[in-house]
C-alpha cells in the first residue's frame, strides 16, 4: 500500500475552501463557453439577477459560497457539461452550444429555458435527460 495515496486532498473536497474554488472556476469558465448572459448565470445558481457582484468575485478567484443549494446546481450543470462531453467527444461546438439550441425533447425550446423557467427543478430535468440519452 503505498502511504501517498492515503492522504487527503483538499482540492478533492468540494465543501473545502479550496475545493469550492476549484467548482468556481470550472462553473464559470463554462459560463464563458456556454456564452450565457450575467442574468442567465446568475439564475442557474439560484442568485437574483441583480447578484452581479456575486458573479463577480467568483470571476475574480474567490470560492463558491458553502451552501447547498448552490453547490448542487454547480454540480448539476458540470454534470450536463461532463454528459455532453461524453455524448459528442468530437464536436466541442455542439458541447457548448447545445445548451442554447432548440431541442424538440423540451418542445422546440432551449434546455436553458428549461433551467431558467423551472429553476432547480428545470436542472434536474434537463440533467436527467443527458444522463438517460448517455446512457443509451
Amino acid at each position: 500500500m503505498r502511504l501517498q495515496h492515503m492522504h487527503t486532498d483538499a482540492s478533492r473536497d468540494i465543501r473545502s475552501k479550496e475545493g469550492r474554488l476549484a467548482l468556481a472556476k470550472m462553473v464559470v469558465q463554462l459560463f464563458d463557453h456556454w456564452a450565457l448572459t450575467p442574468t442567465e448565470q446568475a439564475a442557474l445558481l439560484g442568485l437574483s439577477t441583480e447578484s452581479r457582484s456575486t458573479l463577480a468575485r467568483y470571476r475574480k478567484g474567490q470560492p463558491l459560497a458553502d451552501q447547498r443549494d448552490l453547490m448542487d446546481r454547480v454540480g448539476h450543470l458540470l454534470a450536463m457539461h461532463k454528459s455532453l462531453r461524453i455524448m459528442y467527444p468530437h464536436n466541442r461546438e455542439l458541447v457548448y452550444r447545445w445548451v442554447t439550441a432548440a431541442n424538440a425533447r423540451f418542445s422546440g425550446r432551449r434546455p436553458l429555458d428549461v433551467m431558467m423557467e423551472k429553476g432547480f427543478l428545470g436542472l434536474v430535468m434537463v440533467r436527467r435527460y443527458l444522463d438517460f440519452e448517455r446512457g443509451r
